[in-house]
């Protein structure tokens, strides 16, 4: 008897040095990933803008790098604005709380790495009613009985094959992506800001334009009633001044209507509500900053855009991986330890207490494809994020191009606006000179002020596309922002 209880284990000690082998072993395996290693797609090669070709811009390389890209705007309003969408957007609070949320899903899922843990408690109480019996007549009283347990218990699924590591990766490219949606929302909003901002300022100097050749206006009217009640002009010159002068008061008013929707979109885009919005009119400074565009290789690194279309093939990647774990068993460890007694005093007795090691394996034996179902869904997921991506690198070098494009032909145009500017001014006071001598006809007077107020206002829309345009190539260059910083976090 005694050599037997000295020389044989007890067979809990043999199960429980199993199950800790088994563990072991398992943690061995655990690295083992399956799927696919992520590998930045390909895109078009593309060494040099075209439309770029003999333009150098006057501005350092680093510009945009010295602070807000506005700021190369020199107008103060403007930079007080920009300052409050990133606060007060309601896009990009949007754009924010769903990078916060992004962020709060990596840490759910790398919380899936570790063990678990609980703590159960619980209480019962049971009981068995009166009985007779019928051969003697005698009752028997029922019993009623308490039941006390607690437990702690935990649990932990070993990554043997990767899946929960991809799920984390993934879940971060997500994260990644959502900052570079969070940069793209900022831009797109800044962006729209300066536009709004910048159109109402040209407003302003097509009002202020305009108030000027209203005044014009308003003296030839005197003009033209003078020569009439001379008997020097007919009276249809006086109706043609008095023409000229209401079809130019009806564009000033459309002006007003234009300038105010443009104040309305401004104070949206600050997070106010229109009615408690307004700008004064102020002095129009048409800047037009010379935008450095490096080269192409640069874009990709800069749009934020491309980054959120790359991070989200390196997260559909990761789901190809996490599809194919599924061809292996999981595994599960196990362990508790709980205490049960029927009087709470006795609950935490060392003889009351119950353990137990688990270790549990699971495989799907046959389910009729639907696994090879899900990798190849996760292989088109990820084909379609590539074909995405990819569209989107293009997307931006033909945004880049036509701006630069733009750039290059507003300047030229510009110059020839004011040419054609100045000249009209001459021809309209030459030909009102004319006819104040009795040379010409007051038809030519008009046609002369008509040509002359058209070729100022065209000199301050070219004036304004160029800002414009300026605004639309800082945003198609990616602004100041870098990808290489989201993805750093």
């Amino acid at each position: 008897m005694t050599s037997i209880s000295h020389h044989r284990p007890p067979p809990q000690k043999h199960s429980t040095g199993s199950l800790l082998v088994a563990a072991f072993l398992a943690l061995l395996v655990t690295g083992c990933a399956v799927g696919p290693d992520y590998q930045r797609p390909t895109t078009v090669d593309v060494t040099a803008f075209k439309e770029a070709e003999g333009w150098v811009p006057a501005a350092p390389a680093d510009a945009l790098e010295r602070g807000p890209w506005w700021e190369l705007f020199n107008d103060p309003v403007l930079n007080q604005l920009a300052s409050r969408v990133e606060v007060s957007n309601q896009n990009v609070a949007t754009a924010v709380a769903a990078y916060a949320q992004a962020r709060a899903l990596v840490r759910e899922q790398r919380a899936g790495l570790f063990p678990s843990v609980n703590l159960s408690g619980g209480a019962s109480r049971s009981g068995t009613s009166a009985s007779t019996n019928n051969a003697t007549g005698l009752t028997t009283g029922g019993r009623v009985s308490n039941n006390y347990q607690v437990s702690l218990g935990g649990s932990w699924e070993p990554d043997v094959w990767g899946r929960l590591g991809r799920t984390v990766d993934s879940a971060r490219a997500s994260e990644q992506a959502s900052a570079a949606d969070l940069a793209s929302a900022r831009l797109s909003a800044q962006g729209e800001l300066a536009v709004s901002y910048l159109s109402l300022r040209q407003t302003d100097a097509q009002l202020a334009l305009l108030a000027t050749t209203l005044a014009g206006f308003q003296r030839a009217v005197e003009i033209t009633q003078n020569r009439y009640t001379a008997g020097i002009a007919p009276r249809s010159d006086v109706l043609q001044a008095q023409t000229q002068l209401a079809n130019a008061q009806a564009d000033n008013a459309g002006l007003q209507r234009q300038r105010a929707q443009f104040e309305h979109a401004i104070a949206v885009l600050v997070g106010e509500a229109p009615g408690n919005f307004s700008l004064a009119a102020t002095a129009w400074s048409p800047t037009v900053p010379e935008v450095p565009v490096g080269v192409p290789s640069t874009l990709l690194q800069r749009r934020p855009d491309i980054a959120a279309a790359e991070r989200r093939v390196a997260s559909a990647n990761e789901q190809i991986g996490i599809a194919k774990s599924a061809y292996y068993p999981s595994l599960s460890l196990s362990a508790s330890v709980g205490q049960g007694a029927s009087r709470v005093a006795d609950l935490f007795k060392a003889s009351s207490s119950v353990w137990s090691l688990g270790l549990s394996a699971a495989q799907a034996l046959f389910n009729a494809g639907a696994t090879g179902a899900r990798v190849a869904g996760s292989e088109a997921a990820r084909d379609q994020a590539v074909a995405r991506y990819r569209q989107t690198v293009l997307t931006a070098f033909q945004d880049v191009e036509d701006q630069l494009s733009a750039t290059r032909v507003l300047a030229t145009q510009q110059a020839l606006r004011r040419q054609a500017s100045e000249a009209a001014d001459q021809v309209e006071q030459q030909v009102l000179n004319r006819y104040r001598s009795g040379q010409v006809s007051y038809t030519e007077v008009i046609n002369a002020q008509a040509t002359a107020l058209n070729a100022r206002r065209a000199l301050v829309q070219a004036m304004a596309d160029r800002q414009t345009t300026a605004v639309a190539l800082i945003q198609s260059l990616g602004g100041g922002w870098q990808a290489d910083a989201a993805a750093a976090k």
